[in-house]
Parts: structure tokens; sequence; C-alpha cells
């Protein structure tokens, strides 16, 4: 008889596995290696957590789907920086038309789409997270997910700053990636919050409940 887990283990590991194959791909010759290397500082602290604690909690399907792909997102944004990632150039190679001119963007909005994915991907890993710890209904732990990403997101924003702020010059404008743009933290944060609301609702609307699952131990939900 499987033991418990084993169907839901299979997914996660090959993921991870996709996803280490694309981060090898892309970690050859970034455009900025300093600025990669700050980029994926936290990368480097919160994968390996997550994979050991794998042991312990399973999360479900949606949430490491929703992970994987922003961490896929945010690989490409490293290798490249996030202000000069060539969708421009990819979109004319295959549709022959410029999307910053269809949609009337004057910028590079990698970054915008990012922070976005940010709060659309990672609420309900927020929300099963949330759900390890504390008893309380459904719709008590979407809303407090939907602060801790908009408390995340705010964080970062801050840590971009102060990153500006140690190192300067070229390295420090390439990690805050403002383009120019005075309000580029307020629209990064509303654009994460304006996500994680989005997922909440889905959530809501599909009935989709929170099922991290504790090997060894029971279910959370």
């Amino acid at each position: 008889m499987p033991k418990v887990g084993d169907q839901h283990s299979r997914w996660p590991p090959r993921l991870l596995a996709v996803y280490l194959l694309a981060w090898l791909a892309l970690a050859i010759a970034p455009k900025y290696r300093a600025d990669w290397l700050l980029e994926n500082v936290l990368v480097f602290v919160t994968l390996p957590l997550l994979i050991w604690g794998y042991r312990w909690v399973r999360f479900t399907m949606l949430s490491y789907l929703g992970l994987f792909v922003f961490l896929l997102l945010h690989a490409l944004g490293a290798h490249y920086t996030y202000a000069e990632v060539p969708y421009e150039a990819w979109s004319q190679a295959l549709f022959g038309a410029s999307i910053n001119e269809v949609l009337g963007f004057e910028r590079n909005h990698f970054d915008r789409l990012v922070h976005f994915g940010f709060g659309l991907l990672l609420l309900p890993l927020a929300v099963e997270l949330l759900a390890l710890k504390l008893s309380a209904s459904v719709v008590i732990l979407r809303l407090l997910a939907v602060g801790l990403v908009l408390a995340c997101s705010a964080l970062y924003e801050l840590i971009e700053w102060a990153a500006a702020l140690v190192f300067g010059g070229e390295l420090g404008m390439a990690y805050l990636g403002t383009q120019g743009d005075e309000w580029d933290s307020h629209k990064d944060t509303a654009l994460a919050l304006t996500g994680a609301i989005l997922t909440a609702v889905g959530l809501a609307v599909f009935r989709v409940h929170p099922r991290s699952l504790r090997i060894g131990g029971q279910s959370t939900r």
C-alpha cells in the first residue's frame, strides 16, 4: 500500500528539478553578475528552507505551481536585470509587433509583472503557511495572507532601498530598477496587493481550501 503523501510527493521534486536546470542555465553569464548575486540572496535562503521542511510539511500543488512560476520569472529577471529583460525583442521576433506599443507602455514593465505575480502566485502558499499555525476560518486566513503578502512586498521595497544606499553606483541602480520612476516602489507594492486580492477572490469563488499535509501527522485542514 502506498504511504501517506506518496501520490502528492511526485510532482514537487520534478518541479524543483526543472527549476534548478533553468536556474543553472540562467546563472551562466548573467548581464550583471553582482546584481545577479543580490537578486538571488533570498533564493539562497528560502529554497533550502523549503527543501529541508519538505520532509515534514507538504503544500498543495497549487502552492508549488505558483512558487515554481514565480521563481522562474525571478530567475529570468536576475539574469538580465529586471529593467532589461528583452521581452520587446522576443515579441518582435515571435509576433512581429511591439508589446509596449500595443499596450502603450513607455518603459520595461517586466518588474511590474513579477511584483504582480508575487501576490497572484504566492497567495496560496501564504494561506497554507498561516494555516499551519493558526486555527482560524478560511476567510480569516485569506485576509491575513493578503496582509502578509502586502507586508512582504513592502519589506522587499525597503530592502531594495537599503541595498541601493549601501552599494550605490551602477550596482545600486541596477538592483533598485526604478527606471526613473519616483513612484516605482508604491506601484510595485500596489501590484503585489492587487495580485493577492485577485487570487484570494479566486480561491473563494472556486472554494479552494488550504490543505497543507503534515507527513506522519494530521492534515491541518
